[in-house]
This record gives structure tokens, C-alpha cells and sequence, in this order.
């Protein structure tokens, strides 16, 4: 039982007692015995794209290699091209950016916004995107409708105002935000704010709730959005029989059903091996390479060539004006170019998961089996409410703890997204404190994945420093719910 009456008490008093908790933290990592030489050079995620994972040998190689030789650029376009169709078929293109942030920009700007040519006024133009996490990444590139979530980006970021999210709004484009059946959005945090908590999110009643936005915006309809993961603390719990995550399956009906694209942010994601737009229906899935795959800093748009059509023009890939097969020249988004180092460095990167996709899925297992056993001695109050999930698609293990709130009582402090850029998310700035570079660990949600110092060269686990992590994000969490009043 809680020592608080409300919530925001429980949060004020963990605010007040920061330092202290932070001390704590110190002296836990040097009973875990974490060694001062690797502090603060490892982590629970190489996913992070400002803190990206050392290369793997193959990639360095490649990039060598290449670097060494007088290649066109298209060149590496190509490969990247047939590499995507011999896996997801002929209808598939492929087209690389400099980010995945790129890729989203350029896409929904091919896709989803109205023309600027031509006399007379722009018509207005509106995208589905479901309330759901990251919402800042695929949902801020129009105004927000309804206006009560107009001011949702405000502290997300480095950077408020026009330079900051507020600026990523693309011509006479609004995004539909829709919240999801079974989702909670209670207000949680130290700089308190609604946090999208999606564990128990219900597909075929969140389809329903698309849809019907759908219906009332179709006039307007340009597009739906959503994220391509695939496990239950990221609202992708319920699959079908392949493992397909139903709520993505169904919102490509929606698209269809109104003859718009369905576009995926993929960031996290694995092309070949991970999320298969061939199963959920997607037209477009965009890949932040650097993230989960190990290549270079590079984005990827993976799609069916109707679509692909017009972002490979935009980034001037697609071909002369006067008619060739294929160019690497200026278009609008010639500011998007990966550069050749990061090209030959994804195509390896795709010729891996295509050939040997076991390089990247065997250290999931390894680390899913390293949570699952520190995990399992934590707190006993704690722990009934996780839920562990592995993902291949993400090369992640997710640690849910939603369910530490279950039955109205207080549970496990959960820090809103803008704790993390206020510098108040006392796990990631706690994990910190011991030496540990810190994962994505906000909305009751904590995502880790191999490689930032806890893998060789190769990709594959270094034991000792994954448990070292998991072993330090158990105790901060122990500590953290002594201070809550929780254990």
C-alpha cells in the first residue's frame, strides 16, 4: 500500500529526493561490481541514434573495401534494389536516406501533403495516426486534430517552437491523432504529463476507432500512419496465427479501404527479418539503419513501386528527365543523400539479414535469457506486474511494468517522454549515475537491445556486460520503488 493519497504527491516527493536517490544508485553499481574502466562506455541499447553501437567487423570491412574504389553511387542503389526483391518480391523498391527521420519527411511529403503548384489556393490535407508511442517521430508533421492535443510536441525535444517539432509541419497537412481501445493515457512523471500506456490495446475495437475517423475525415484523407513493432508495451500484443501484429493488418484495410498508403516507422526494425510489410499490408516501411540492423548512419524506405515511385524522384534516384533506368542526382531532397560510406555499409548490412540473419537474432536470444533470469530477482512486488517480451524485429528485449498499476493501486514510478528531455527520468539519468549509458525506458515501457559496448566484433553478446546492465536497471528500479513507498 501507497504512503501517498495521489499520484502527484508520490512524484513531488521523488523530485525532492533526487540526490538522494541518485547517491543510492552510486553505491549500488559498486556493489554489483561494475568495473570503473567500463563505465560509461557500455549500455542496455546500440539503438540510440546519439549514441550509436560500435560497427561490426563485416561492416567496417565493407566500407573499407568500398571506400577504396571509383563505385557511382547508383551503383550501391541498385544492390540495395535486388537485394529488396529477391526477398519481398518484384513489386518492391527501395530507395536509402541519410536518416529515418528523412525518410518519414520525404515520404509523407510525396505522399500525404497536397501540391504546391498550380493557381489558387492548397487544399487541405489530413493523415490518420494512432496515439501510440514515439507519436513526435510519425505523428508531428501536420497539425494536430482535435485541437485539445495541439500543444502535445510543446516539450518534447531539444528545441521548443518553430525550431523545434512545431517545425517539422508539413503544407496544409493535419494529423488525426486517435487514441487506442484499451489504452491508458493517465498523467504520470515528474514533469507531469499523459502517458500512452498500450499493453492491453485492443486491435479490432482500435481498427474501429480508425476507421471511423477515417469516415469522418474522408474528404480530406490523404494517409495512415503507425509504428511497425511488435510487441505488447508498443500496443502490437495481439498477432494472428503467423505472428502478424493484428492491429497493423487492420489499419492497412482502413488505407486501402479509402485508397490511401498505410506508412510504417519501422526506426527500430529489422528489413528481411523483422516486421514483413507483405504480411501486415503496408505500402511504405521506413528503417533507421544505424538502429537495429548495425550499418552506417542511413535511413531506408522499403515499398511497392507505386509508391516508390515518387519518393525515388524526390530524392532524384528514379532517373534522368529524358529517360534512364536509374540516377543519383539533385531533386528536392538531394539534402537527404547518405553519402557512399553509409550505402556500403547498409548493403552489407541487408546482404547479412538476408544470408545470415542469424548474426543479428542469436544475441536477442542470448540477452532475452539474461533478463529473464536477473529479472526474476527482483522485488516480488515488482515483478508480477512485468511482462518480458523478445523481439526479433526491434533485436530488443521489452520490459512492460504497466501492470505494477493494476487495480488502482500505485505502482513502479513511470516517467513521461518529457522527463526524458527535461533531465527529471530518474531511471535513465539514474543508470547513468552507474556508469550505465541508458535504453529507452519511458511510458511504463523499457526497451534494451545488444551492441553499445556489450557485444564483440562480430555481434555477439559479451555476458558479462549485459548482466552487469540488467543487473544495475533491476536495482535503480528497487530503488526508485523504496523511494515511491512502494516496496
Amino acid at each position: 500500500m501507497s504512503k501517498y493519497k495521489f499520484k502527484f504527491q508520490m512524484y513531488k516527493d521523488l523530485h525532492a529526493k533526487t540526490a538522494e536517490i541518485y547517491a543510492e544508485a552510486r553505491k549500488a553499481a559498486d556493489e554489483i561490481g561494475i568495473p570503473a574502466e567500463i563505465r560509461g562506455t557500455f549500455g542496455l541499447t546500440g539503438a540510440i541514434s546519439g549514441c550509436p553501437a560500435p560497427l561490426r567487423d563485416d561492416i567496417l570491412a565493407a566500407g573499407e573495401a568500398e571506400a577504396r574504389k571509383v563505385v557511382p553511387l547508383a551503383v550501391y542503389v541498385e544492390q540495395m534494389r535486388e537485394l529488396v526483391k529477391e526477398v519481398y518480391g518484384d513489386e518492391y523498391d527501395v530507395a536509402p536516406t541519410n536518416t529515418c527521420e528523412a525518410g518519414l519527411w520525404v515520404t509523407f511529403d510525396s505522399l500525404f501533403t497536397p501540391p504546391n503548384l498550380g493557381r489558387g489556393d492548397n487544399y487541405r490535407a489530413r493523415y490518420i495516426a494512432p496515439y501510440e508511442k514515439h507519436l513526435h517521430h510519425q505523428g508531428s508533421y501536420g497539425r494536430p486534430v482535435p485541437p485539445r492535443y495541439k500543444d502535445i510536441f510543446a516539450d518534447r525535444g531539444s528545441t521548443t517552437g518553430e525550431l523545434g517539432f512545431y517545425g517539422k509541419r508539413q503544407n496544409n497537412t493535419d494529423t488525426v491523432i486517435v487514441p487506442l481501445e484499451g489504452a491508458k493515457y493517465d498523467v504520470h512523471g515528474i514533469k507531469y504529463h499523459p502517458v500512452p500506456m498500450l499493453a492491453e490495446v485492443d486491435a479490432k475495437a482500435s481498427a474501429k476507432k480508425i476507421e471511423e475517423a477515417a469516415a469522418i475525415h474522408a474528404a480530406n484523407l490523404t494517409g495512415i500512419t503507425g509504428l511497425g513493432y511488435e510487441t505488447p508495451g508498443y500496443g502490437y500484443g495481439e498477432k494472428d496465427a503467423d505472428g502478424t501484429p493484428l492491429l497493423q493488418k487492420l489499419a492497412a484495410d482502413v488505407a486501402h479501404k479509402y485508397n490511401v498508403p498505410y506508412v510504417t516507422d519501422n526506426a527500430w526494425g529489422l528489413p528481411f527479418v523483422g516486421t514483413d510489410p507483405r504480411k501486415t499490408g503496408a505500402d511504405v516501411m521506413i528503417y533507421s539503419m544505424d538502429k537495429a540492423t548495425g550499418s552506417p548512419l542511413c535511413g531506408l524506405i522499403i515499398g511497392k513501386e507505386e509508391y516508390m515511385v515518387p519518393i525515388r524522384r524526390a530524392l532524384g534516384m528514379h532517373g534522368e528527365r529524358w529517360g534512364t533506368p536509374n540516377s543519383y542526382g539533385k531533386a528536392a531532397y538531394v539534402t537527404q543523400d547518405p553519402g557512399k560510406e553509409a550505402l556500403a555499409g547498409a548493403v552489407q548490412a541487408l546482404r547479412v539479414l538476408k544470408d545470415k540473419p542469424e548474426v543479428l537474432t542469436k544475441p536477442v536470444d542470448d540477452m532475452y535469457k539474461i533478463v529473464e533470469e536477473e529479472f526474476a530477482q527482483i522485488h516480488p512486488t515488482l515483478k508480477e506486474g512485468i511482462i518480458i517480451s523478445k523481439s526479433y524485429n526491434s533485436t530488443a528485449v521489452e520490459v512492460n511494468y504497466e501492470k505494477t498499476w493494476k487495480d488502482g493501486k500505485m505502482g513502479l514510478p513511470i516517467f513521461s517522454i518529457e522527463d526524458m528531455y527535461g533531465g527529471s527520468h530518474l531511471l535513465q539519468v539514474g543508470l547513468k549515475q552507474m556508469g550505465v549509458i541508458p535504453t529507452v525506458a519511458y511510458d511504463g515501457n523499457i526497451y534494451m537491445s545488444p551492441g553499445l559496448g556489450t557485444t564483440d566484433q562480430n555481434g555477439q553478446i559479451i555476458e558479462d556486460r549485459v548482466r552487469y546492465g540488467v543487473k544495475a536497471l533491476v536495482k535503480l528500479m528497487e530503488i526508485i520503488a523504496k523511494y515511491a513507498g512502494i516496496i
